[in-house]
């Protein structure tokens, strides 16, 4: 019966557009808890102090959400069919380039789960998380088979490479796992170490957040005006650099979600553009954006920076 049930799962995550989907059973994440508290012990989460509260559950499902006995993950490719130009303009993240992907995929995730329910029956106590709440996604995302953690810290996919979304839903009843643990591919590869421009990553699977061009464009609050950001030349939003160079991305494709795409407005931007931006053009851009992360102050801070930055 478990084993029909999680065979139709993973059938109708395919027929909702999810790129992969695996089912594991909820237990305590041991070895992934024991390298995040040393993690956390070096300091390496900045200013996210978000982490370190919470922890017991988000190293263990049942805690954080009551009689969960089931992990079911899913992949949501994001890779762009149409690139931001970048003659005369500034960087910002792929995954940003259209609506949020928490509000993207929580939709879709909330279809999965009346398809699920469609077969087992209304249930209680389920829960969905999109890179929200104590979870430990990436985590997940492995042992349910969808993917191995590369040097870059990244969940990498052996055939669709790592720009994808990931998604959970928890489920209070026990399902059959779907999905073998991969074992790591990276093998003598150290190409993301090598091109990190801040050198993040300070060894394989180790990233410092303090450094990461990521962390200092979105989370960091104070100046940018230290060693590690004045690498972010023409970075404003985020950075792929580590995933841009992991061949495991030469078989990304793009994707067909419609709110993945950049509007009009926003491949139409100029440096120029992005200097003068006021807070009713930001808005008017990125309302619907991860972006809004950053807010329009964070995000002027970093244009100003990236000005600096590429200043001879």
């Amino acid at each position: 019966m478990t084993d029909n049930l999680s065979k139709q799962i993973i059938a109708q995550a395919e027929k909702l557009g999810f790129d992969a989907c695996g089912i594991a059973k909820a237990d305590f994440l041991k070895e992934d808890s024991e390298r995040m508290e040393q993690w956390l012990a070096e300091g390496c989460q900045g200013e996210m102090d978000y982490l370190n509260r919470n922890k017991e559950k988000r190293y263990d499902p049942s805690l954080l959400n009551e009689g969960t006995k089931t992990i079911v993950s899913v992949l949501y490719n994001y890779f762009p069919k149409q690139f931001l130009p970048t003659d005369d303009n500034f960087i910002i993240a792929k995954y940003a380039y259209g609506y949020d992907y928490h509000e993207v995929l929580k939709q879709k995730l909330k279809q999965l789960l009346e398809q699920i329910e469609a077969l087992t029956g209304k249930m209680e106590n389920t829960r969905i998380f999109v890179d929200s709440a104590p979870v430990m996604e990436r985590a997940w995302a492995a042992r349910c088979g969808l993917g191995f953690i590369g040097k870059n810290t990244c969940l990498i996919h052996p055939k669709k490479g790592s720009f994808l979304f990931i998604g959970q839903i928890l489920l209070p009843i026990d399902i059959e796992p779907v999905g073998n643990i991969i074992p790591n591919h990276c093998g003598r590869c150290t190409r993301c170490i090598d091109a990190c421009p801040t050198g993040a990553l300070i060894a394989p699977f180790h990233l410092d957040a303090r450094k990461c061009l990521s962390y200092l464009t979105i989370e960091y609050k104070g100046d940018l005006n230290h060693t590690a950001a004045k690498h972010c030349k023409e970075q404003i939003y985020g950075c792929d650099i580590c995933q841009d160079v992991c061949p495991y991305n030469r078989f990304s494709l793009p994707n067909h979600e419609i709110a993945f795409q950049p509007s009009d407005e926003l491949l139409s931007m100029h440096k120029s553009d992005w200097l003068q931006m006021d807070k009713v053009t930001f808005d008017k851009l990125f309302n619907k954006s991860a972006v809004k992360r950053a807010g329009f102050e964070g995000l002027k801070r970093n244009v100003e920076n990236a000005i600096t930055c590429s200043e001879p």
